[in-house]
């Protein structure tokens, strides 16, 4: 069977081949990549969505969901548009309400690899904050200890350069934007976050006498939030066995770490 999916979208001219990252009877697991939605958008329904061209695919016999014999898919969680990484689909819809329980109840293990402005001063830190949606800003969320829900973050230091930290990030809860308004209240904005204070990473400010040829622009090494979904851990809804799953990293961090290392470090 093939180890990726094609999706397009038509109306916008967008392609993506989205990898495979696991998949069993009742479990799709695919590394979603940055800026596409999951679910469709509720003030713009037209954009581009992963499930909704999922849906499609399946409703005209793709050679991917023929080959599974796929007829249902639905996605357990979701992850940011500009988040990318794991993203785990139900086969079944008795598998989908395992899934929504076990994410339901923070009895899923994830991890996320995040880039940060600053150097944390220990190597390891948590932030156990209430989260609720902002009261005039719609779809941005802050810290409200009064009204918000539980939450609570744990970050380890994998890796630290000049003025920037490579975070392993593990949400032991599953709030909307839980890492980002995390990172930033523990003074760590995500590079490339600017909805919570975050800038891009640009390499004229890593690489000593950087030259940009006249009339060019530079393009940011990472000019999305810096945030992968990197492993999840979920109970397999039929054996009852812990199953783990690893997203590989998308070229822009793999390169953005590639000149930090070789420009910034530490």
């Amino acid at each position: 069977m093939s180890d990726s999916i094609k999706l397009s979208a038509p109306a916008t001219g967008d392609f993506w081949e989205i990898p495979i990252v696991f998949e069993d009877d009742q479990l799709l697991a695919i590394c979603k990549p940055s800026r596409l939605l999951v679910s469709p958008d509720r003030y713009d329904p037209d954009r581009p969505n992963i499930m909704k061209l999922l849906h499609h695919e399946l409703a005209r016999g793709a050679a991917w969901a023929r080959e599974r014999g796929l007829t249902y898919l639905a996605n357990a969680h979701r992850l940011d548009f500009e988040t990318s990484g794991i993203l785990l689909l139900a086969k079944s819809k008795p598998t989908l309400v395992s899934l929504a329980d076990q994410f339901g109840s923070d009895q899923v293990r994830k991890k996320y690899a995040a880039f940060v402005s600053g150097r944390p001063l220990d190597p390891s830190f948590e932030v156990d904050a209430r989260i609720g949606p902002h009261p005039t800003k719609t779809g941005l969320m802050r810290i409200d200890p009064k009204l918000g829900k539980r939450s609570k973050t744990l970050f380890q230091v994998r890796e630290q350069f000049i003025g920037i930290t490579l975070l392993e990030c593990s949400p032991l809860t599953g709030r909307t934007h839980q890492i980002r308004i995390h990172a930033k209240t523990a003074g760590f904005p995500i590079i490339g976050d600017t909805l919570y204070g975050g800038v891009p990473l640009l390499l004229s400010s890593l690489k000593k006498h950087y030259r940009l040829k006249p009339n060019r622009v530079e393009r940011p090494l990472i000019d999305r939030v810096a945030l992968h979904a990197e492993t999840l851990e979920v109970t397999h809804p039929v054996s009852g066995a812990r199953v783990s799953m690893e997203a590989p990293w998308p070229k822009d961090l793999t390169v953005a770490l590639r000149y930090l290392r070789e420009f910034a470090a530490s």
